[in-house]
């Protein structure tokens, strides 16, 4: 349960807007088993936190988080997710999407997702780069920012002949 908002870190790796919906893909999986890997785990009830280290993974479905440390928060009331931090080595995988940064931040009030500490985000060949990438889950949509002097920057490949449903020539 407290573990269930985690996962929307996912929705940062369609940062191409192919989004699953809430009732697709997406909605499956929140159903799946959640399993976490570490070295430790420390939890404390008067902070409200489970704390993973070393070596974490995280795995829900066809999602995988990958960290050194990974934070947990959750609300007195509900014991709901309030915010996840994930340092060190961030990796989060799903098929040919991968997001990759220093730190990562799920804060589920606000419905989004943060990645900073050299952030980049790859599907396939394609990648988003830039200081902060933030994804906002209620407007499924995705801002990369930087600082003066150090550009966003984007590559994107232009699809290989006959892989778009077009015959090759």
């Amino acid at each position: 349960m407290m573990m269930r908002g985690l996962f929307i870190f996912v929705i940062l790796l369609n940062f191409t807007g192919r989004l699953y919906a809430a009732e697709g893909a997406g909605g499956e999986r929140n159903n799946q088993p959640i399993q976490i890997k570490s070295t430790e785990l420390t939890t404390d009830s008067a902070k409200r936190t489970a704390t993973f280290v070393g070596k974490v993974s995280a795995r829900q479905g066809d999602v995988t988080i990958y960290c050194d440390r990974m934070v947990i928060f959750y609300s007195d009331k509900e014991k709901d997710v309030e915010k996840v931090d994930a340092f060190g080595n961030v990796r989060i995988i799903q098929g040919d999407r991968t997001a990759q940064a220093g730190h990562a931040v799920y804060q589920n009030k606000a419905a989004k997702i943060i990645l900073t500490e050299n952030p980049k985000v790859y599907e396939g060949k394609n990648i988003v780069t830039g200081k902060v990438i933030t994804y906002s889950l209620d407007t499924q949509s995705s801002q990369a920012t930087s600082e003066p002097g150090a550009p966003v920057m984007v590559i994107i490949y232009p699809k290989e002949k006959g892989k778009d449903g077009g015959a090759k020539r």
